[in-house]
């Protein structure tokens, strides 16, 4: 098994997490849900696996390219 960061590809705020740490989570299933310019985007896995750590929280700032989640694949 490998260990992924998972990244922000928007400036925003954290909405809503959606997965816990220790879940396995399918590729394209939602982490967690960040606002930017009052739109929704959604964090989704890049490949199936386990999230190990969630590195944020709701109402977090977070910027374009952080890393918000690791995940086991």
């Amino acid at each position: 098994m490998a260990r992924m960061e998972i990244t922000s590809e928007v400036t925003g705020k954290v909405w809503k997490i959606v997965a816990a740490p220790g879940q396995s989570i399918s590729m394209d299933e939602e982490i967690m849900i960040l606002e930017s310019m009052k739109m929704e985007i959604p964090v989704l896995m890049a490949e199936t696996g386990t999230l190990l750590e969630i590195l944020v929280a709701e109402g977090d700032a977070v910027e374009d390219g952080q890393i918000v989640a690791v995940i086991d694949v």
